[in-house]
């Protein structure tokens, strides 16, 4: 018995040593940083309503490390985007374009907000692009705003 269960244990060993660890072997070093980004879509609101919306919009794939955070900075001073809001995504190297979508939580019903995108890599490092200035107006308690086309911000001349 003692002999069976020693075999049996040099097997799981063995067995444990010569297969590989899908978690070390899912680990790859950053790819190539894309020269320019672009926001090839967007930014435009895919949910609105009196206290959440989301943000979407799509660039070409920046490349870099694989873990990004879309970014949305935003207020109801078009000149004082003084809040922020993230949203962790990570980068499909097998994918031409990435999709960010950031969720903004306790807004003020039937306020207008300004707000600009950009994104940026784990470390904190900038993509390089950002939007212009655009602005949306929460909708009322219990009503709905969907896929709403970003509203640009006049600019003075």
């Amino acid at each position: 018995m003692k002999r069976v269960l020693l075999t049996l244990a040099i097997t799981v060993l063995a067995g444990s040593l010569l297969s590989s660890n899908p978690a070390i072997a899912q680990l790859l070093p950053p790819g190539a940083k894309t020269a320019r980004v672009q926001i090839t879509q967007g930014p435009e609101l895919e949910l609105a309503n009196g206290y959440l919306t989301i943000i979407r919009w799509t660039t070409n794939n920046p490349g870099g490390s694989d873990e990004h955070f879309g970014v949305v900075q935003y207020g109801t001073d078009p000149k004082n985007l003084n809040e922020t809001a993230k949203s962790h995504i990570r980068l499909n190297r097998g994918h031409s374009y990435t999709v960010f979508r950031v969720r903004l939580n306790g807004l003020k019903p039937k306020t207008t907000y300004y707000y600009r995108v950009t994104s940026i890599e784990s470390n904190g490092k900038s993509d390089g692009e950002e939007s212009a200035v655009n602005r949306f107006t929460t909708s009322g308690p219990g009503e709905i705003v969907a896929a709403s086309p970003p509203q640009a911000v006049p600019q003075p001349k």
